[in-house]
């Protein structure tokens, strides 16, 4: 596994993780949890407004709002979602969210969650703010596409 400085997605194979032409709402519907598949809906609809990008599958798992192209310094490059989660059968993973300038500070207020080298997890929505979230999306989308991504 390959972790950047932006630390962003960066672990994805970019030969397994990229858009692809499945209904986000068709894999949400293959969840097998009810409330997993409840917390997904809010999901999706909170990071479309936080991001104004429609849901997009990227690979198999990972729905994601938007994306930028990067390259690194060995000259790899593709494209990944700036933000985006994973409804996994005992977490919710979320990525692109400890980025933006105020995570730090927003995760302290954010409720129960664990961390790991890109990303949040989450076992259910109502264990943390989903304002605070709203917010850490928000911020994350923008740093990526403002700040970590170059589009010339």
């Amino acid at each position: 596994m390959h972790i950047t400085a932006t630390g962003i997605l960066a672990s994805m194979n970019p030969t397994r993780t990229v858009p692809t032409h499945l209904d986000p709402r068709e894999f949400i519907a293959t969840v097998p949890n009810q409330r997993r598949s409840a917390d997904v809906e809010v999901l999706l609809e909170l990071m479309e407004e936080a991001s104004s990008q429609p849901a997009t599958m990227w690979g198999p798992s990972i729905i994601g709002f938007g994306s930028y192209h990067y390259m690194y310094d060995s000259g790899r490059k593709g494209d990944a979602c700036p933000i985006g989660f994973s409804p996994r059968s005992s977490n919710l993973a979320l990525y692109g969210l400890t980025i933006g300038p105020n995570a730090e500070q927003l995760l302290q207020t954010l409720g129960k969650h664990k961390r790991g080298a890109s990303c949040l997890y989450v076992n259910k929505l109502e264990d943390i703010d989903l304002e605070v979230l709203a917010q850490l999306a928000r911020e994350g989308y923008r740093h990526m596409m403002d700040t970590v991504h170059d589009p010339s």
